[in-house]
């Protein structure tokens, strides 16, 4: 996905070259503005994102690594997940929300207001259409029978997306407080451009994990 990977190339040159000083009623991306409130330059914002993110690998990390051990342990009654199908339409849904943000942010850039707003809504749908895929996956392993503490693998599989879905959740939640926010505490270019790199990492980690299910996990 180019598109995507410009969108994390655009804030690895932020976090090379950082942002320019930023004066007393600046708009975040170094444009000052009488009467405007002063905020943190870019840099700041896509640092903090940055070691959010970090975090948030190293946790899915140890999770992947708990699994592995657990399932190579001797006399282990690790049993294969089979996902879920409706895993494999979530998952053209993850990927289609992030094509959908590259095109938003592509209109953010030239000024197309209403065209960004379309698309970046459009997004957000995609989102909440991936979490109710999720609940009906949950739906489709308890109609067949498998439950929480069927089997070691099952309670992963539960683990996985449920903390999964939350850090979508909260992409969900900043995406539509970028649309519909009326209290400026951030520019929002600057907050485009991190909700960006946000989304894009929770896709890559969806997408991680889904073939992480597809191997045996």
């Amino acid at each position: 996905m180019p598109g995507v990977l410009s969108e994390i190339d655009e804030q690895v040159a932020l976090l090379d070259h950082g942002s320019p000083p930023i004066g007393r009623g600046s708009d975040g991306d170094g444009d000052s503005w009488p009467g405007r409130p002063s905020f943190p330059p870019q840099r700041a914002y896509a640092t903090g994102m940055i070691v959010a993110m970090c975090g948030s690998s190293m946790f899915f990390l140890a999770l992947v690594s708990a699994a592995v051990v657990h399932h190579g342990m001797p006399g282990s009654n690790w049993l294969a997940l089979r996902p879920p199908s409706i895993l494999w339409g979530t998952t053209v849904i993850a990927i289609a929300s992030s094509l959908t943000l590259v095109r938003a942010r592509r209109l953010f850039k030239i000024g197309q207001v209403r065209g960004f707003s379309r698309w970046w809504k459009i997004t957000a749908a995609l989102g909440i259409c991936f979490l109710g895929g999720q609940l009906v996956a949950f739906h489709q392993l308890a109609a067949a029978g498998v439950f929480l503490v069927s089997n070691p693998s099952v309670s992963f599989f539960y683990v996985f997306t449920v903390a999964h879905g939350l850090h979508l959740l909260g992409g969900v939640i900043a995406l539509l407080w970028i649309e519909f926010r009326r209290k400026v505490t951030i520019a929002r270019t600057t907050a485009t451009s991190v909700a960006a790199l946000y989304w894009h990492f929770v896709t890559v980690l969806w997408l991680f994990l889904f073939s992480f299910f597809l191997i045996g996990g």
